[in-house]
């Protein structure tokens, strides 16, 4: 077709180029002539149906036009054509419907306050007069004219030309006919002329990857069945709950026989009935946000409003999560706001400008992981990270998000070089774009979801980064202990005759254990990248490595803070992790692997049946020393306080050497029953010990005006409560 010859309206739309198709296609009335024209890159003949008008092709172009009276068409018509092949299709013409999206929605996101965007923006089923249909929006104000490409229409960027809203940067499309599970994407033009193919942002499905194309989602049909939990969330005061995660990567935890990757639903029996039967209260998902590279682990996301298709649908993701509320277990997910990748499908200049990042690679730009950074000073962007948190907690009936590299967002310096980064107004090196974001986040969140919880992995001494926001504070609900999971890891990994010269690697965390509310972390950051098992990294022989990991967890379930461990630790996984791997669950059939497993279910049930570990976890008058200061013999002992005055006593002997005769404090009169010993045969231990019980003498020891003489295991830790 010669374009040159048609009018430059005509022109610019038969060249993809027309940012207002509505302008020269549809329905026109003026008077009482009407006329509607139509582009049909693909039809020989057309004709509207109903009256059975037929419509004339203009001469050596694509277009057809029908001219007559306004009575003789309906608003909403039918163009029924057929191809070169003779092949016929019949649908409702695109552009006789007027605009869809509600003013409000695009103003309010304009502003960055529309905390529902999903609803609007994307792709979903639509019904206008009856007439059901697909309705797209999408955010590009940069772009020259953005085209809905699919399956349905050959992927042709000529045939489904979008309509702009103006200065508001969105533009929008309903199409009817099109059906659930159909393919689809944005062909965006540039102002630079440039045509980029891309996904949609708020997309709520894809393609298995390597394929990575749109999904069609059809409304979902889950019917939840978690109400009890649900309400008992919103009621109940998590702090003073015991909370004890597991963390999965679902694509490396169990696998089918033939290595494939098991659905949702699958899973949720599978794993539900294995963190049931271990005692864990929550499961916290590695990112299952889309993403297309298995080695990212879900870190470097593109669908941020979609569950990956590797297990399934966004109905099989629901089930899944229905089902482990039903059992009594909390779904934590990580999800990613600080960066994204740079795939040329998805965010990265997005409208052949910065859209989503800062244009400026000085702040747009993370130099190690290879990945762009926000632009949160810009309310359009914030809008989409925060209406993703608000998808994800609403949608799916999520208890909270852990929010991946918050340290990454405060600090404009970020590991960075001098010179590399650009102070803030203040000529301060905090990035307070992200700090007002993510107190907007927090409060929203904590708002509009009650019970829910926000946690922070940040990694520096940011102050209140989980404290309201009215009082200064980021408003996080908790923040993971990096020092704490350092600092007892490197004390772990030295020789037990040289530990005594790191004592304070132990004490120094009780410094600052109450200045925020912690989680207690060995994640999968630490089994990874060379860094070997826990296992690996507890030193001595074969003995000595299950002994100081056994007592290494015993630690952890009594020390102040929520814990989490990563999946495999629970039975001494033997190798790093590997994500293209299942767990090695072999191992389970061996006696110290066994024996492991059967100790962190053990600390799991203690620490919930036991008001003192777990009531008062975030001040200091659920904690107190009775001995910090033997270093000699590397032990540590102290109380876990319950808010009715009970308590537990906590001994840990951090060498192989037995200690006989052991005298510590105690500030009541009684007979001390051994609740807990991580020593016993039952889990792989010498079974040394003190049976059973002991009792008090009015001798006082330490400050404490009684006091009990005890056998300390080898690499034992043991937890004692006064009858």
């Amino acid at each position: 077709m010669d374009s040159s010859k048609l009018e430059e309206p005509l022109k610019r739309l038969a060249d993809a180029r027309h940012h207002d198709p509505f302008e020269v296609l549809g329905r026109h009335v003026h008077g009482d002539h009407a006329m509607i024209r139509a582009y049909l890159p693909q039809a020989q003949q057309a004709r509207i149906v109903g009256p059975n008008l037929p419509l004339e092709r203009i001469p050596g172009t694509d277009f057809f036009e029908w001219f007559g009276t306004p009575d003789q068409v309906p608003e909403r018509y039918q163009i029924a054509w057929t191809d070169n092949y003779g092949h016929g299709s019949a649908r409702y013409d695109p552009y006789c419907f007027p605009p869809q999206l509600d003013e409000f929605d695009v103003h309010l996101f304009g502003e960055g306050r529309h905390w529902h965007a999903y609803r609007f923006l994307g792709a979903h089923q639509h019904s206008v007069d009856g007439i059901e249909g697909v309705l797209f929006g999408v955010w590009a104000p940069n772009a020259d004219r953005i085209s809905v490409v699919g399956d349905f229409n050959g992927w042709d960027g000529r045939v489904h030309p979008m309509r702009s809203r103006g200065g508001s940067g969105v533009w929008e499309l309903f199409i009817p006919g099109i059906e659930a599970g159909s393919f689809y994407r944005f062909e965006i033009r540039t102002r630079s002329g440039d045509v980029l193919i891309k996904n949609d942002p708020y997309g709520n499905q894809f393609q298995m990857r390597p394929e990575n194309a749109g999904i069609i989602t059809a409304q979902t049909q889950h019917q939840w069945g978690d109400g009890q939990w649900m309400e008992r969330r919103a009621n109940a005061d998590w702090q003073q709950e015991p909370m004890s995660i597991y963390e999965v990567h679902l694509g490396s935890w169990q696998r089918e026989e033939n290595g494939n990757f098991l659905n949702y639903r699958e899973l949720a029996h599978r794993l539900g009935g294995y963190i049931k039967e271990l005692g864990f209260t929550h499961v916290e998902l590695l990112p299952i946000t889309e993403h297309p590279f298995d080695g990212s682990w879900g870190y470097q996301t593109t669908g941020y409003y979609a569950p990956t298709s590797r297990f399934g649908t966004p109905d099989d993701f629901r089930y899944f999560v229905d089902y482990l509320h039903q059992q009594g277990i909390g779904v934590i997910l990580d999800w990613v706001p600080a960066h994204f990748p740079k795939d040329d499908h998805a965010l990265s200049q997005f409208d052949g400008t910065a859209l989503y990042e800062h244009a400026d690679p000085r702040r747009g730009e993370h130099r190690d992981w290879g990945t762009l950074i926000f632009n949160y000073g810009r309310a359009e962007v914030q809008n989409f990270l925060l209406a993703s948190a608000v998808y994800w907690l609403e949608e799916f009936h999520l208890d909270g998000l852990r929010v991946d590299a918050v340290a990454s967002m405060l600090y404009l310096d970020y590991s960075r070089e001098p010179g590399d980064w650009i102070p803030n107004e203040h000529g301060g090196r905090e990035n307070l774009e992200a700090v007002d974001f993510l107190r907007h986040l927090n409060e929203v969140t904590h708002e509009q979801f009650p019970g829910t919880l926000m946690m922070a992995e940040e990694s520096t001494a940011w102050p209140q980064v989980s404290r309201p926001t009215w009082l200064g504070g980021l408003g996080f609900s908790m923040k993971w202990n990096m020092g704490w999971m350092h600092d007892t890891l490197a004390y772990m990994e030295k020789d037990p005759i040289h530990r005594h010269y790191h004592h304070d690697q132990l004490t120094f965390g009780l410094i600052y254990a109450f200045t925020e509310n912690f989680v207690l972390p060995f994640s999968h950051d630490e089994v990874v990248h060379g860094k070997g098992s826990l296992l690996d990294k507890m030193s001595g022989d074969d003995w000595q490595r299950f002994g100081s990991l056994r007592l290494l967890y015993s630690y952890m379930l009594t020390y102040p803070g929520k814990k989490l461990l990563f999946m495999g630790s629970e039975f001494a996984q033997g190798r790093e992790w590997n994500e293209n791997d299942q767990l090695d669950w072999y191992l389970i059939d061996r006696p110290q692997h066994h024996g492991m497993r059967a100790l962190v279910s053990e600390l799991n049930r203690l620490y919930r049946k036991t008001p003192a570990l777990h009531e008062i976890e975030f001040t200091g008058e659920g904690f107190e020393w009775i001995d910090c200061h033997d270093a000699s013999q590397s032990t540590l002992s102290y109380q876990r306080k319950a808010k009715d005055g009970s308590f537990v006593v906590v001994i840990l002997n951090f060498t192989p050497i037995p200690r006989e005769n052991y005298r510590i404090g105690v500030p009541a009169e009684g007979r001390y029953r051994e609740i807990f010993n991580s020593d016993s045969s039952y889990y792989g231990g010498s079974n040394m010990g003190n049976a059973g019980a002991v009792e008090s003498e009015p001798t006082s020891w330490m400050g404490l005006p009684q006091s009990i003489q005890l056998t300390l295991p080898p690499l034992g830790a043991l937890v004692l409560q006064r009858d």
